[in-house]
């Protein structure tokens, strides 16, 4: 039988929303914000997944803008723990010849963390085997409405004309620009919606959902959703 390292048909990038890191601290009787440390965890097994299955591409709904409306104890948290793990990821990403980009609202990004983000985008600018993207301070609706301001903004002065607006210029001034448009985009969660992420880009992604929550994932419900997507029958409208 022919394995999916093997098939022609094969996802050149892979988007997930990583849902369920907070239900599943509560199940264990944890503050809810400890879940985004076991859902860690699980960044791992994707990543190594796609390195181990050749996938070139893999995006993270890392952390929304809505997400700015937790508690202030759980934001601590969360960028605290980003601190904490930034060396070990850093190290990691590099011997396994990772890139990493953080893609969002940058002026939003905590000050605190900005500069170990800058650091890990530039020394892993040079590596191609994964493009690993952080959508980080990310919003579907605030990405195409920031660049329909920029295109006005170059229309008016008279940087650009009406005419040249096309999809190929409108793609330039996402924050995803010059990232290949997502094959899939799994959910974890039991929850069956994009929640502002990737609007855009997931105009033609397939979508598979999974009722485990993302602490749960495992390399097994990774192999079924690559054996759904293979089994996909993918007609672009025609």
């Amino acid at each position: 039988m022919q394995t999916l390292y093997e098939s022609k048909k094969m996802i050149k990038h892979l988007a997930c929303i990583m849902d369920g890191n907070r239900r599943w601290a509560r199940q264990k009787g944890w503050l809810p914000w400890v879940g985004h440390r076991q859902g860690a965890q699980a960044v791992k097994r994707v990543v190594d997944f796609c390195l181990q299955k050749q996938i070139p591409y893999l995006s993270l709904y890392t952390f929304s803008l809505e997400n700015f409306k937790r508690p202030t104890q759980e934001l601590e948290y969360l960028f605290d723990m980003m601190l904490e793990e930034s060396d070990a990821m850093l190290a990691h990403y590099q011997k396994q010849g990772v890139r990493v980009r953080f893609l969002g609202e940058r002026s939003l990004f905590p000050t605190k963390i900005v500069p170990v983000i800058e650091q890990i985008e530039r020394s892993t600018e040079q590596f191609n085997r994964l493009h690993l993207n952080f959508l980080f301070c990310y919003g579907g609706r605030q990405e195409i409405l920031g660049s329909v301001k920029q295109i006005i903004a170059k229309v008016k002065s008279g940087e650009l004309s009406e005419d040249q607006l096309t999809d190929e210029l409108f793609e330039q001034y996402l924050w995803t620009h010059g990232l290949p448009e997502p094959d899939m985009i799994l959910r974890t969660g039991g929850v069956k919606r994009l929640s502002n992420f990737l609007l855009y880009q997931s105009a033609y992604a397939e979508f598979y959902f999974l009722d485990c929550l993302w602490p749960e994932l495992t390399e097994q419900h990774l192999e079924k959703a690559m054996v759904f997507f293979e089994d996909t029958q993918r007609n672009y409208g025609t």
